[in-house]
């Protein structure tokens, strides 16, 4: 059994980008199930900050990082979807992206088309697996169709971005939520139909405004604290609300009272690696993200590079908000 060493990012602690500290790590041979894989990029997150400040307490020492794509190098025993020398990308749990090389489960690894190069495979299969789940898995009652208004918080953002493109393929008339007007005219640029400055203007009167009073099926939120209380206020009755994230902070506890008042509403906290859990529902989910970004319907925007030495610098980055569209760590 030969084993090699590789370079990774690890924490010690919850913290700040401080604790993003470089460690060596001895990298064997895959055992049943699982793959090595060689990294050439490295995608970043905002669960990335999560898991390292604490937010999402885990287990530690920890390696973070959840998406990459590289080439494998070995396959152990049962997989039959790789082979070595194949460009494969992934999302996956465990944590563990932010390195040279790692062994790693195999069931949320896929084949890289060849179309689709190694960063932009890194930039987009967590982000855009995100999309996916949520405009084709997570819908409102009676599904989403041709016309209908959704509400998308943080459009200008990695998923965000995907999101716009991939709701106008699909005929929605998406309203986009961003921090700034650049922010907001990217948003409209990659397909949204609206977009709404929520630093100068009141999100929920606007959206009140566009849809003539009648407010939105679903509001996909991945801000938490700040947007939660008028999202709510935005969906039509028997919207859905739908969590999947916490960029603010946390939502506070709410009674569910109040989803029967606003108009009997449904709330879902979503996570993608529940939509992962076979490795058919991810294929099934990768597939559909290959085929939108291969026909050019998607195009994903890798606005930011960072070589991995400089992870600490691509924290402070994504947690100031100055980062849009996705980000790639480099080797």
């Amino acid at each position: 059994m030969t084993t090699q060493t590789s370079r990774a990012v690890s924490i010690q602690q919850h913290g700040g980008p401080e604790q993003l500290q470089f460690v060596e790590v001895a990298v064997g041979e895959p055992g049943p199930g699982e793959v090595r894989i060689r990294h050439r990029a490295v995608g970043l997150n905002f669960i990335d900050v999560y898991q390292r400040s604490g937010l999402y307490p885990m287990v530690l020492p920890l390696q973070l990082g959840m998406e990459a794509a590289g080439v494998i190098e070995a396959v152990g025993p049962g997989i039959t979807h790789l082979r070595p020398g194949d460009r494969a990308a992934y999302a996956s749990q465990p944590p563990g992206s932010y390195c040279e090389l790692r062994v790693m489960p195999a069931k949320c690894v896929c084949r890289l088309p060849d179309a689709v190069s190694f960063e932009t495979g890194a930039a987009m299969m967590l982000k855009g697996l995100t999309a996916q789940y949520l405009l084709k898995r997570t819908q409102p009652q009676g599904g989403l169709n041709p016309g209908d208004f959704v509400l998308f918080h943080a459009a200008a953002g990695g998923v965000g971005l995907i999101a716009c493109q991939w709701a106008k393929s699909m005929g929605l008339q998406l309203i986009g939520t961003a921090g700034s007007d650049a922010k907001c005219a990217l948003a409209i640029q990659n397909g949204a139909a609206f977009a709404i400055n929520y630093s100068s203007e009141d999100f929920l009167a606007r959206v009140k405004e566009i849809t003539a009073g009648q407010g939105v099926k679903v509001v996909y939120d991945s801000v938490g604290k700040d947007t939660w209380d008028k999202s709510l206020d935005c969906l039509q009755p028997f919207g859905l609300m739908v969590s999947f994230g916490n960029a603010s902070g946390p939502v506070a506890p709410f009674a569910p009272g109040i989803l029967g008042a606003k108009g009997s509403l449904y709330v879902t906290r979503q996570t993608l690696f529940t939509h992962m859990a076979t490795r058919e529902s991810t294929q099934s989910m990768a597939d559909q993200l290959f085929e939108v970004v291969t026909s050019g319907q998607v195009n994903i925007h890798i606005d930011q590079r960072y070589k991995l030495e400089d992870v600490q610098q691509a924290h402070r980055d994504l947690e100031a908000r100055k980062t849009t569209g996705c980000t790639v760590l480099t080797l």
